[in-house]
């Protein structure tokens, strides 16, 4: 039979006096450690919508669908996958979009449902394509980010006047029908159609 050594008998001793390391949580409050990550918790104001979280989320538990026909961006964020990496607070283009908890942990349920949160952004389409372009906020959040600059995309120069009501309705709601005409570059309208525009009429002369 082996025995003990006298180092396992002195630890076995100063374990048997020693108070238990770990908490006795959910029978008592558990005070997270400093830097502890908890539960991502989404700032709807500094959101934009603007999918970057859902590309680096490890797990996949960000996903987006765009419904056009409603003009809405729908984000899921399926905490119940979630792994608390932090990717998506480190790369918000805010910085304030989301952050992690220290104080949300205790996410357990018994219907996983409930571990599951929706989030809408209003889309900005295309007029002519009706392709999605982004949502309305990232855009108007990348006017705050570059200031002047930002209008020199002839599409930002067309929603700082739909913002700001520069010119009347009737000069700039053209209808777009028969292809786009190079009127249509003053329309809302996605990049690939305002290329379209951009070749035919003002690079080949058509």
């Amino acid at each position: 039979m082996k025995y003990p050594k006298l180092r396992e008998l002195k630890e076995a001793v100063i374990s048997l006096f020693t108070p238990a390391y770990t908490s006795k949580f959910p029978a008592e409050p558990h005070v997270p450690f400093e830097k502890f990550r908890g539960k991502p918790v989404v700032d709807n104001d500094n959101c934009v919508g603007c999918e970057t979280c859902a590309n680096v989320c490890p797990p996949l538990a960000i996903t987006n669908y765009d419904d056009v026909e409603k003009g809405v961006r729908i984000i899921k964020r399926d905490y119940g996958k979630c792994i608390f990496c932090g990717q998506c607070q480190d790369h918000c283009i805010t910085g304030k979009g989301v952050t992690l908890s220290d104080k949300i942990f205790d996410m357990a349920v018994f219907d996983r449902e409930k571990n599951i949160e929706y989030q809408e952004k209003e889309l900005l389409i295309c007029e002519h394509c009706h392709a999605v372009i982004t949502t309305k906020e990232h855009l108007h959040f990348m006017h705050r980010k570059l200031g002047p600059r930002a209008f020199s995309s002839i599409l930002n120069l067309n929603l700082l006047n739909q913002k700001l009501k520069l010119a009347e309705g009737q000069d700039t709601d053209v209808e777009i029908r028969d292809g786009l005409k190079r009127k249509d570059m003053f329309n809302i309208i996605c990049p690939n159609c305002l290329r379209q525009v951009l070749v035919k009429y003002l690079i080949k002369g058509a």
